[in-house]
């Protein structure tokens, strides 16, 4: 392969690995449904390690999909029980006939896609025969010197782990190897395959916008569709145009519509006047219009692959629309600055947003995805009913997260996202162990930023909020003063676009300080009262018709649970500057005999 492009990273990791003897057997996961760009061609997977990976030194290829059977592809004399194993169908024939291929013959390979279908995680106890003596057949191998000593290779492919069972997944002697998704550069390849057209600096653009996304999608989005047949109104004025103002030129096009129908434009350029530039490929008249168009199908796939298990985020407002918590904005504007400056080591691996319900930890996160710039995913409901599933599910998250980034990974209720207790057959200890050793991946620093809110951050795992994991706290309190209150009722009429006409200082009394200790989410209700008791659209709010909708509306609180969700903001904050006046001045010691004292009263 002298004259050939270096291999993908992945697939010289298997070459390293097989040439030093490390293994004979190969597990390959995450992309492997995708088709791999190299020296110019496209490749299925399993074409891939047949035709460019193994075609040199290997006598025969074999390829066993659990649907379709057996296929070769490349086959030598020496090959026996040829017939045998083209005619069997059922796994209980066909993995005893490939094991006396693979040790009865020198220089083969075998490949099998749906690896997870031949082998399936689960209990040993509750799997069908079948299933585990596939999965004690394919360990034997794996044991076996007899199979490197032949120099045969074994190559099983999944597109989750946690399809295979863990006998196979976790054993030394078969080799792990991810596929991953493809790189910047690589992206930029399909691209120029895709449109060769296409400038460097568009390249460049394109490659950046598509991350997360497979190489067979970005050439679907991008390769101009060709219509075999345009309308003969649009070649009608097509002819027009290429003719020009000749005499009769009017009448000619139309003739010429007519005797041209299912050509495409370029053909009737050629045809009638090839001098005249080619038309602009559809869709690509306003690069503006293509990349909307690339940034809402990337996201339509991914939602789509991920099955509901993320969402994009999507923020209008900066902080500069969020009232009050001055503290805690200067902080994240800080933050925000140094992603914008790419100074990743000053970019914390993770913010844990704490406060009592309703105190504004989702706008002001949503606030913060916009100052930053980064692209923003919600982690939604990624827990199953099903063995297994939960951990295949946070797998494609955090695959698909690490490929999109530099992105920012919110976790709402994080308490409940990672519950479950001790009867879920350890789901739970493997979920939070595998988010956690995520987390803490230092090469995801700056790329892959975790908010996780919560508003009880005691029932979260205490070694995910260490540093390292989720280095900065940030706490969120209710307004408790009649000055604060009017901050945030400032911002909520300005973003509801409602017009006033107050004046805090003259109308405190009977407004703003008669809504000290209200939620967030309560103030934002008052705000929109008040204005459904104005007389009509275009009126303003005055302090009367405020001071009505404060005496009108009646929020519900559990005074004594507030209490202790704000203990223990407290107790999370990193820095004590962040903290209201009241707490602010309290010691460790105080605030623990509070925190006690509410933990009695509501019986925790």
């Amino acid at each position: 392969m002298a004259d050939k492009p270096p291999l993908p990273a992945w697939a010289e990791q298997i070459r390293r690995k097989y040439i030093g003897g490390e293994s004979s057997m190969f597990l390959l996961h995450l992309n492997v449904f995708d088709k791999i760009l190299y020296d110019g061609e496209y490749y299925s997977l399993s074409d891939f390690l047949g035709r460019v990976l193994l075609w040199e030194n290997k006598q025969n290829i074999i390829v066993y999909d659990p649907a379709a059977g057996v296929s070769f592809l490349k086959q030598s004399d020496s090959l026996r029980r040829v017939e045998d194993i083209r005619l069997a169908r059922q796994s209980s024939q066909l993995v005893p006939l490939l094991e006396a291929v693979l040790f009865s013959t020198d220089s083969t390979a075998l490949i099998v896609p749906y690896a997870g279908t031949l082998a399936p995680s689960g209990d040993l106890n509750f799997l069908i025969e079948q299933d585990r003596m596939n999965i004690v057949s394919f360990h034997r191998w794996s044991l076996s010197e007899e199979l490197g000593s032949k120099d045969n290779v074994v190559f099983l492919l999944t597109e989750m782990l946690s399809e295979v069972h863990a006998k196979l997944v976790s054993n030394p002697m078969i080799g792990v190897v991810e596929v991953p998704l493809p790189s910047e550069e690589e992206r930029a390849a399909v691209v120029r395959k895709c449109d060769p057209s296409i400038d460097d600096e568009h390249v460049r653009l394109f490659a950046e916008n598509t991350a997360g996304l497979r190489s067979v999608q970005i050439s679907t989005l991008l390769t101009p569709k060709r219509r075999e047949d345009v309308g003969k109104r649009s070649r009608f004025n097509f002819i027009r145009l290429l003719l020009g103002e000749g005499t009769d030129a009017e009448r000619r096009a139309e003739k010429l519509a007519s005797l041209t129908g299912g050509m495409g434009l370029e053909q009737i350029r050629h045809l009638i006047n090839p001098e005249v530039p080619a038309p602009k490929a559809e869709g690509r008249e306003d690069d503006a219009e293509v990349m909307e168009l690339v940034h809402r199908r990337k996201r339509e796939i991914i939602e789509k692959e991920c099955a509901g298990l993320i969402e994009f985020i999507d923020s209008r407002h900066g902080l500069s629309a969020v009232g009050g918590n001055e503290a805690v904005k200067d902080e994240l504007r800080q933050i925000a600055a140094n992603i914008n400056k790419g100074d990743h080591v000053r970019v914390p691996m993770g913010l844990l947003f704490v406060g009592p319900m309703g105190s504004g930890k989702t706008f002001v996160a949503n606030a913060f995805i916009k100052e930053s710039g980064l692209s923003a995913v919600r982690l939604k409901n990624f827990r199953s009913k099903w063995v297994g599933s939960t951990e295949s599910n946070l797998e494609k998250v955090l695959s698909m997260v690490r490929s999109l980034g530099p992105i920012i990974l919110i976790i709402d209720e994080g308490d409940r996202a990672f519950g479950g207790g001790e009867s879920d057959g350890g789901t739970s200890s493997r979920v939070i162990a595998r988010i956690k050793e995520f987390m803490s991946d230092p090469d995801n620093r700056g790329r892959v930023i975790f908010i996780v809110m919560t508003n009880r951050p005691d029932k979260l795992d205490v070694d995910m909020k260490r540093a390292g994991r989720l280095d900065r706290k940030i706490p969120f309190f209710y307004a408790d003063e009649p000055e604060l209150v009017e901050s945030v009722a400032d911002a909520l009429f300005k973003r509801h676009g409602v017009a006033t006409e107050l004046d805090w200082e003259r109308d405190r009394e009977a407004t703003s300080a008669k809504l000290v200790g209200y939620s967030n989410a309560d103030l934002e209700a008052v705000c929109l009262l008040a204005n459904d008791m104005t007389e009509s659209e275009s009126s303003a709010v005055t302090a009367k018709i405020l001071a009505d909708a404060v005496e009108d509306y009646m929020p519900s609180k559990d005074a004594d649970m507030l209490e202790y969700m704000e203990l223990l903001a407290v107790f999370e904050t990193s820095r004590r500057s962040m903290l209201p006046k009241r707490f602010r001045g309290m010691t460790t010691e105080e605030l623990s005999e509070r925190l006690q004292v509410q933990r009695l009263k509501l019986r925790l």
